[in-house]
């Protein structure tokens, strides 16, 4: 019998039949379309390849996205349900607290269930990250879980984890970025000029930082190799390419990454509130690595 549920919000990027069958709780945020005055709402849920490309079809054809994070009431009916479930330990994930202040929501909302159910504990884990990093944690979370580790255990040992969750960030260009006020209006320029492709990583404190200005994709995939070169992968040997509709690209970058480590990635598609702020045609990689954060940009 499990110790403790993991649960998590969309920000994650897992899909629906891997959060089924790991039996994660999962939450889905809100985001909006807009596109000559008229706006739709709807779910981060989507179950099928054809709904996220549709997605990015949208934001290309001139739609533009918005996000909206998980309220307090939300997380209430959210840990409400667990509670009421008989959960009584939960190792829950949210977005990076360098990106959104959801941390410090979801701690508000643990507090207030602890005194309406005293038996019931929420550890509320700052990722330190978003999409497949979030999502690496969520799935070494259920790894825990299902080795019979408590969940103080497994939050002691996911937040020195997080630490060594690596990433190459590569957008199109830092429009979509600079408009949800990701980065600055300075650093998107650099995805604008000359076909220079930036690179992203998050630094220890879970915020993106440009360190890199690559001329073209192919300069910036070669990179991403060198990264994973001077922040090896650990014994478990995980890595995930993700892409905004750009399936080619991934493609390309997975087999760079397999020719140069002998591990072959998993190739996953971004959802819709993290593609937002991305927009189409990224391609990013993500991995468990020896090497810390600070350890990796040092050496940059």
């Amino acid at each position: 019998m499990a110790l403790f549920e993991v649960s998590t919000d969309s920000t994650c990027d897992l899909k629906k039949d891997y959060v089924e069958a790991r039996n994660i709780w999962f939450v889905p945020l809100t985001f909006t379309m807009e596109k000559n005055g008229r706006i739709e709402e709807s779910f981060d849920n989507f179950s099928t390849n054809e709904e996220y490309v549709e997605f990015y079809r949208k934001v290309r054809g001139g739609a533009f996205p918005r996000t909206a994070k998980l309220n307090y009431e939300a997380h209430m009916e959210h840990f409400t349900k667990l509670a009421e479930a008989g959960a009584r330990e939960v190792v829950h994930f949210m977005i990076s607290s360098g990106l959104a202040n959801t941390i410090t929501i979801t701690r508000q909302a643990a507090e207030d269930m602890k005194k309406k159910y005293p038996d019931f504990t929420v550890y509320a884990l700052d990722p330190l990250t978003a999409t497949i990093g979030q999502g690496l944690l969520v799935q070494l979370a259920c790894d825990c879980r299902d080795k019979g580790m408590t969940a103080k255990e497994t939050y002691d040992y996911l937040m020195e984890a997080r630490h060594k969750i690596q990433h190459c960030i590569i957008p199109d260009n830092l429009f979509y970025l600079q408009k949800g006020g990701r980065v600055s209006a300075v650093s998107a320029v650099f995805g604008t000029m000359l076909n220079i492709k930036p690179m992203l990583v998050f630094d220890e404190e879970g915020k993106l930082k440009v360190v890199e200005k690559c001329k073209g994709m192919k300069k910036a995939f070669s990179r991403v190799t060198e990264h994973m070169a001077l922040a090896p992968m650990d014994e478990q040997k995980i890595a995930i390419v993700v892409h905004t509709d750009n399936e080619k690209g991934a493609n390309e970058l997975a087999a760079l990454i397999e020719a140069k480590t002998g591990v072959k990635p998993l190739i996953t598609i971004m959802g819709p509130v993290i593609g937002s702020h991305v927009g189409p045609n990224s391609v990013s990689c993500g991995w468990l690595s020896t090497k810390t954060r600070a350890e990796l940009l040092s050496s940059l």
